[in-house]
């Protein structure tokens, strides 16, 4: 973990930790003061092993923050004043206080006289609570798995405190690389679901299992040759790169059987995909058309063959959900059926734009609006596969930023379980890759907090002393974004957002940046990473010219320093190929 220097705060955390200042000296009970405190921290012996971590952490961030080292005990009933990490019973301050459920998630960190009680639900709830309590009150910023913020206190006091604090949605997850192997940087972040299922001390990591999985558990490579008709007909033949037939009884059984065997093979598992192949090619052929003219199409046959396999698992696996897509040709819902209630619908967004919010009458996005509002009306359980990066230029700007919090608002009103913002997960150095990663996680909890804010955090900590043209620039990708102009998950250079303007400007302030930042080696490293965004698109725009000038060779230097891949397709080496 890197810690931050006094000297690389931003103006805005100075102006922070006065304002704490001036709070304590006014305050009744002083937690710590010039380096020492009589408080103890507690936590009881039973506690789980996330509260257990919450309190360690806790005893290691505040001598962090104050040069102090409160102690850990675990009698509630020692003398003298207390933080109390999790629901105890015995605890007369939460006498009136219903014991959370152990997977409840929400938090309150509160004074009771002298005391400091923080507590929730003990798998996650009570160490969110600690987090949000050293976040909120000392301004302690976890941005990076390698990067937290930890300002200085001379005092704390408090007088009153009383915050409590609930998740927007159930299951949160985005999939960056940058951040996708620390469970304490999700911990932090209160992201609690990857791709695949975590045990540790930081309360477990939550996982939907896979996608596009029809064509795992029925392979071509086994069937296509003795069982052709298994698989999807296509202008009258059978074809092997496509879909299923699902209106095939021995396809159905097949789903059945190894979808079960995949559940007892990875216990770990929340929910398990069983959906659609990545591609458009479904079965024409009489029967699956038939079942589709009954239940109002392409998503209709899915949800009928969906729910038959999760009717078939239900009793052996009452705890767990089938979940499959309403993807491209599935996204509209069905009529006259309905997900069982062991189904989970996992709608995407992949034909929005992006550029404005869903709900902000962007006539890119009335269909989608339309189906989501449908579906969260039929599915009972909803879950969102949302975008956020451009998968054609990883590296190029893509300005988003302003509709990550309304559109998960939207999801939220619509009754989303969960949400996975699929995100730049092959490679370090995308654009502005580690911010959008924590600003994401930020909004995944509380989709009301304002995005610029968040990004002044962000940037203030992790760019130092060029955090000021960093903010300049960032802002300057913001302005891109027009009322008229739209633009979805694969642009290019040439897209009408950009302009050479605009990468003369950009140039302009990152230069500043740079100046700014030199002689501070990390500093300057994270700015070249920024610096790769203009580079990109002065190259696509002006390849030949980039070639001349040395523009070319700086980008592509930069792009190997930090294996930055260009596009989801392509390696650096793929795409050097194809710009010799």
């Amino acid at each position: 973990m890197r810690i931050m220097s006094r000297k690389s705060l931003s103006v805005l955390f100075t102006m922070g930790v006065l304002l704490l200042l001036q709070v304590s000296v006014r305050a009744d009970n002083v937690l710590f003061k010039k380096g020492k405190s009589d408080y103890k921290i507690v936590v009881a012996k039973e506690a789980s092993l996330s509260e257990k971590t919450a309190a360690r952490e806790l005893q290691d961030y505040l001598f962090e923050v104050s040069g102090a080292r409160m102690p850990i005990v675990n009698d509630l009933q020692t003398k003298g004043k207390k933080i109390i990490v999790g629901y105890v019973d015995g605890n007369k301050a939460l006498k009136d206080v219903a014991a959370p459920q152990k997977d409840d998630e929400s938090f309150t960190y509160r004074s009771s006289g002298k005391d400091i009680l923080i507590y929730g639900g003990a798998q996650r709830g009570t160490m969110y609570g600690v987090y949000a309590f050293l976040e909120k009150e000392f301004g302690i910023h976890w941005l990076t798995p390698k990067c937290t913020v930890i300002p200085h206190l001379d005092q704390w006091g408090f007088k009153n405190l009383d915050h409590s604090e609930a998740p927007a949605i159930g299951y949160r997850y985005s999939n960056y690389f940058v951040a996708n192997t620390s469970p304490a940087w999700s911990a932090h972040t209160k992201e609690n679901m990857k791709w695949n299922p975590v045990e540790s001390e930081y309360g477990d990591l939550e996982a939907y299992w896979s996608a596009h999985t029809m064509g795992m558990l029925v392979q071509a490579k086994e069937f296509f040759d003795v069982h052709p008709e298994y698989f999807c007909q296509r202008d009258g033949k059978r074809i092997s790169y496509g879909q299923l037939c699902l209106s095939n009884p021995q396809v159905l059984n097949l789903c059945k059987e190894r979808l079960a065997q995949k559940m007892r093979e990875l216990p770990a598992y929340r929910i398990y995909s069983l959906s659609q192949n990545d591609n458009q090619l479904f079965c024409e052929c009489s029967e699956c058309k038939a079942i589709e003219e009954r239940y109002g199409g392409h998503s209709g046959l899915m949800v009928w063959f969906v729910n038959q396999v999760a009717d078939a698992v239900k009793d052996e696996f009452p705890d767990k959900y089938v979940g499959t897509f309403a993807y491209q040709y599935t996204r509209k819902p069905p009529v006259g059926i309905k997900p069982r209630n062991n189904v989970v619908i996992r709608l995407c967004s992949i034909e929005c734009c992006f550029a404005h919010p869903l709900d902000a009458g962007c006539p890119q996005n009335e269909a989608f609006m339309d189906d989501i509002k449908r579906w969260a009306e039929l599915a009972p359980h909803l879950f969102i596969w949302d975008y956020i990066v451009d998968y054609a230029q990883y590296i190029a700007p893509w300005p988003n930023f302003q509709v990550l919090g309304p559109n998960i608002e939207v999801f939220r009103k619509n009754k989303a379980i969960g949400i996975f913002e699929e995100a730049q997960y092959q490679s370090a150095g995308a654009e502005f890759d580690e911010m959008k990663a924590w600003t994401v996680n930020q909004l995944l909890w509380n989709p009301k907090q304002n995005v610029d804010s968040l990004v002044n955090i962000f940037i203030s900590g992790f760019y130092g002393k060029a955090a000021p043209k960093i903010w300049e620039y960032y802002r300057l990708c913001q302005s891109l974004v027009m009322p008229d102009v739209h633009y979805g998950i694969y642009i290019n250079a040439q897209h009408e957002i950009y302009s050479d303007e605009f990468t003369r400007r950009a140039f302009e302030l990152l230069n500043e940046a740079r100046q700014l930042a030199a002689g501070d080696e990390l500093i300057s490293e994270r700015v070249e990473q920024v610096r790769m965004q203009p580079l990109y698109l002065q190259c696509m725009r002006h390849f030949e010219e980039s070639k001349s000038d040395g523009t070319w060779q700086e980008f592509v230097g930069l792009m190997r320093k930090y294996k930055a891949r260009p596009n989801e397709p392509q390696t650096i080496e793929r795409f050097l190929e194809l710009h010799p």
